[in-house]
């Protein structure tokens, strides 16, 4: 195990992780296909993002179930935390490229019933979830537990789309204001960027 974890921890962190699979696979099969069918990008955005939260919540829990003996191994934790950094890298490229698209298109979205559900939903679910990892993680010394800080940012990152993608939805359904949708999606990029960058040098979730 590695030094500093207490079992405890360890085993909260694993628990955590498994509901951050279970969940984020159902939130992003809803929104992806609500997203696509709508012609939404916010909310196709945010089904993506909540598959990528799922390969970091996989990657971090293989860690937890795998831990080094000894020393930590932080070779392996900054490898782990530089995939994780690439798929903030990939939701920004994706969104940057589609929001441009969908502004020069002038591209109207449909009302999505079940992405405002959805994203409503995630809304509640996912700061809390983000703050019990945060927790967790700082019990937790060393690579191992930056991982699951690392983690929770993506998490929070997620709850931020939940937000953006919402407001998006209703902006559109309510004020008809279409540029909404890709300004929403605008705004994560920037957040995305920001903890790729700090996730490929190790210091995600430092504050």
């Amino acid at each position: 195990m590695t030094l500093g974890a207490t079992p405890d921890a360890v085993h909260t962190a694993r628990r955590l992780e498994a509901a951050t699979i279970g969940w984020n696979t159902i939130e992003a099969a809803v929104a992806v296909v609500s997203g696509l069918v709508a012609g939404s990008v916010a909310l196709t955005g945010f089904g993506l993002d909540s598959g990528i939260e799922v390969v970091s919540a996989l990657l971090v829990l293989n860690r937890l179930r795998t831990p080094s003996h000894g020393e930590a191994n932080e070779t392996r934790e900054r490898r782990t935390l530089r995939a994780i950094s690439v798929t903030f890298f990939a939701l920004a490229v994706y969104l940057t490229a589609d929001g441009i698209h969908s502004l020069v298109t002038a591209s109207r979205p449909d009302t999505s019933p079940a992405g405002i559900a959805i994203s409503a939903t995630a809304l509640a679910v996912m700061p809390v979830l983000a703050r019990a990892k945060q927790v967790t993680g700082r019990r937790i010394d060393g690579p191992l537990g930056a991982l699951v800080l690392a983690d929770a940012a993506e998490t929070r990152l997620c709850a931020l789309l939940a937000i953006t993608t919402l407001g998006s939805l209703l902006a559109y359904s309510v004020a008809g204001w279409w540029w909404a949708d890709p300004a929403a999606g605008f705004v994560v990029v920037f957040f995305a960027l920001r903890e790729g960058v700090e996730a490929w040098h190790g210091e995600l979730g430092d504050d």
